[in-house]
């Protein structure tokens, strides 16, 4: 998909948060839907699901969509691998081959860099799992088809891709496509009472805060004897820039996402530094094991960024605001507590029997697909995966990073063209390590 030539020509921070936002307005859209897809807000029609991206997140998105909706089938699989495919089939089909809802026959089993595009072509509504720098092309294929989607964060690793992505979602609008991206504390409980609170002026205006993504780490995978550098790098996509983005923007995004929401806005800049200390090894690739941002904000309000993956260090997942008035603490664990400054209790939400946001996305997805109602995430989706790349540019490069500067850098991460045969962005030297960003030499990106 080509770029508008707003983009070519540059956009303002004015012009892109009026772009998306006006576009629109908000998280969730009331409308009828198009003539076309109006059968299904008849509750008894077979909505045929396809998976692109077959790993964990997939195999589990797959399982949510099933459970959220009788009338869902999955039609088609499509990986980069086989076996990744296989595994998504075998633990699938565990719950649900008898039902009939798994009617995935050979000929449906999609591998390859373009087997996105045939698995698309044979459904309803898609869950776009792949490796995030993949996310671009595979929503403008989805759009172009008229799905529906579940598109999981962030939805780009690069500010070309932001903006790829952000001209596919106005035709999105324009199709009356509902897209629910995976910032799946939007849809928790104790995240939306909290908000709603905030929002009534509990705690004041916001002026400070910390979010943390802070953890031992994922997964890694090694080298499978005769694997191409290629394959390789997609195996382990965690662990490259272009296919994953860094820890920041994979998962600190999701804290930094809740920072966004509860202000109210997005930072004008952002300043940080990070590195690797402990994560050093080759099959680490060319991450950094530890970011920390600041943010500053249009109304003057300053947020503390941070996430680390060290093995036996202080760990923590979550979220402190402070307002003028008082300050609100939440986390992934179904928590929100809400307090002044005289340390007075004003609010506690224990949200232990709470249902489990992953399956509440695709609950209220399916529900707004059966009863005509659009869902459109794609303004923050788009939004926050542009903060956390900003921040990423400023840990990268050592540098102090504007909103403008973020969003029109043509620092290109993914290739135009994805094959086998294809070169990779980044190789490793004779020793078999691959180049790590080094602040004060590397340029943003």
């Amino acid at each position: 998909m080509e770029t508008k030539d707003i983009f070519k020509q540059g956009i303002s921070r004015r012009d892109f948060m009026r772009k998306t936002t006006l576009a629109a307005g908000g998280g969730f859209i009331l409308s009828s839907l198009p003539v076309g897809q109006s059968a299904y807000a008849a509750g008894n029609d077979t909505l045929k699901l396809a998976v692109i991206g077959c790993g964990g997140r997939g195999t589990g998105a797959a399982n949510q969509a099933l459970n959220a909706d009788p009338g869902v089938k999955i039609v088609a699989l499509a990986d980069l691998f086989r076996d990744r495919l296989d595994s998504c089939y075998d633990t699938l089909a565990q719950r649900h081959l008898d039902s009939g809802r798994l009617d995935v026959p050979e000929e449906h089993k999609f591998v390859g860099f373009d087997a996105y595009k045939d698995a698309i072509a044979l459904a309803d509504v898609v869950i776009l799992t792949a490796p995030p720098g993949f996310r671009p092309a595979h929503f403008e294929e989805a759009v172009k088809a008229g799905v529906h989607m579940f598109c999981e964060k962030p939805i780009a690793t690069d500010a070309p891709g932001v903006r790829q992505f952000m001209d596919a979602a106005e035709i999105a609008r324009e199709k009356k496509l509902n897209v629910v991206i995976g910032l799946q504390r939007r849809y928790q409980n104790n995240y939306r009472e909290a908000f709603k609170r905030i929002s009534d002026n509990a705690i004041g205006k916001i002026i400070s805060g910390q979010v943390y993504w802070n953890d031992a780490g994922v997964w890694v995978r090694h080298r499978n004897p005769g694997m191409s550098e290629v394959a390789y790098q997609v195996h382990n996509w965690f662990y490259f820039t272009w296919l994953a983005g860094d820890m920041l923007l994979e998962q600190n995004i999701h804290n930094i996402d809740i920072a966004n929401w509860f202000i109210g806005e997005y930072p004008v800049s952002a300043q940080g530094m990070g590195g690797r200390e402990v994560r050093t090894g080759k099959e680490y690739g060319q991450i950094f094991d530890h970011h920390f941002v600041e943010y500053t904000y249009p109304g003057g309000a300053v947020i503390s960024a941070q996430c680390r993956h060290q093995k036996d260090t202080f760990s923590r997942v979550a979220e402190n605001l402070m307002g003028a008035r008082g300050t609100v603490s939440l986390d992934s664990g179904h928590n929100a507590v809400i307090r002044d400054y005289n340390g007075i209790l004003r609010y506690e939400h224990d949200g232990f029997n709470d249902p489990n946001p992953y399956q509440q996305e695709h609950d209220e997805l399916f529900g707004a697909i059966r009863r005509g109602d659009v869902i459109d995430d794609t303004d923050y989706g788009a939004k926050t995966t542009m903060t956390a790349i900003m921040g990423r540019m400023a840990t990268y490069s050592g540098k102090f990073m504007t909103w403008d500067e973020a969003i029109n850098s043509d620092a290109q991460l993914m290739p135009d063209y994805v094959g086998w045969d294809m070169e990779p962005p980044v190789r490793p030297d004779e020793n078999g390590f691959y180049p790590v960003p080094v602040p004060g030499v590397t340029e943003p990106h």
